[in-house]
């Protein structure tokens, strides 16, 4: 078959096909200038005008023109608005059952059922057999429906092993033990629990996850932190008065020394001896000597005639005695 040629009469059909242009749209400002025409085939050509409009940016209107054999008219076959290469297009329509994606589905969303759901296979059905029934529903819970497919299975555990609860997660790295040692690790049934279980410590940023036995993190059970000395001085104990009753120490009988008490007045009193210091009086009751009192100040007693009457009284006997004469 002969290569398509350009055609004339259909070359010089560009009036002919912007007016079709202008009845397709809205506003006549809507079609620009001529882009061009392609040979669509033999007597067929297409003629393209840029697309003006709001929202079209890179579409173009395409108006395709024909001719009989030996004819010199062109006749108008069709006429459509089509993308160009640089055309802003939507997206490709996927269906919404293949759009979704984990975490979409939010309280109150509904999936629709699978019934060839190929992560899934058909429960166990009791056969009569009180040790096989045992096994398979009160230790694998198997009495459901439908259970894990060995390709769902697989599919969870390579989700959750090269996930952020993994053995290659930054917290899993960094952790100086492995879930497996840990006393809150609480072992899924089956064969996934070999290699996962569920976090129960609750100070853990994993709790109440499902992880895999090599995962770490810094909230072990068996995990020891140096304590680091305080910068801060320790501060002083506190007493509470309220629940502590306070009681001043009181000092032994013999330990306190008389203090001299020197009246004014009265002779002697500045050369009393000095009273023993409240040092040597703590060393003697830990010595568990006997503390000397302190000598005190003579004081005239009462009846005794004061220093001034005991003169005068010396001076009038000396009067009395007789002069012994030469």
């Amino acid at each position: 078959m002969a290569a398509a040629t350009k055609d004339a009469v259909l070359g010089s059909a560009v009036e002919l096909a912007r007016e079709v242009a202008l009845g397709l749209a809205e506003q006549p400002t809507d079609v620009g200038e001529h882009l061009g025409l392609v040979v669509e085939g033999e007597r067929l050509v297409s003629h393209r005008f840029a697309c003006t409009a709001r929202g079209y940016r890179g579409w173009e209107w395409t108006v395709t023109v024909a001719r009989v054999p030996r004819a010199r008219t062109a006749t108008v076959c069709e006429a459509e608005l089509l993308p160009g290469p640089d055309a802003v297009l939507a997206p490709t329509w996927v269906p919404w059952a293949d759009r979704l994606r984990p975490g979409d589905i939010g309280p109150g969303d509904t999936l629709p059922f699978r019934a060839d759901d190929p992560r899934l296979e058909p429960g166990w059905t009791p056969s009569g057999d009180p040790e096989l029934d045992a096994v398979a529903i009160d230790e694998l819970a198997l009495a459901r429906a439908r259970v894990l497919s060995p390709e769902g299975r697989d599919e969870a555990a390579e989700r959750w092993y090269r996930g952020s609860r993994g053995p290659t997660s930054a917290g899993s790295l960094a952790a100086s033990a492995a879930c497996g040692s840990c006393g809150f690790l609480v072992a899924l049934r089956g064969s996934l629990g070999t290699v996962f279980g569920v976090c129960a410590n609750e100070w853990s940023p994993d709790d109440g996850k499902v992880v895999s036995v090599d995962h770490g993190c810094g909230a072990h059970s068996e995990t020891e932190v140096e304590a680091v000395p305080s910068d801060w001085p320790a501060p002083d104990p506190l007493i509470d008065e309220l629940l502590l009753e306070v009681v001043p120490n009181e000092p032994s009988a013999g330990a306190p020394a008389a203090e001299a008490v020197a009246e004014p007045g009265v002779e002697g009193a500045d050369e009393a001896p000095a009273i023993e210091t409240e040092e040597a009086i703590a060393e003697a009751l830990v010595a568990d000597e006997p503390v000397a009192d302190a000598p005190v100040a003579d004081e005239p007693m009462a009846d005794e005639p004061m220093a001034d009457e005991a003169v005068a009284d010396a001076a009038v006997t000396a009067d009395d005695e007789p002069d012994p004469g030469p």
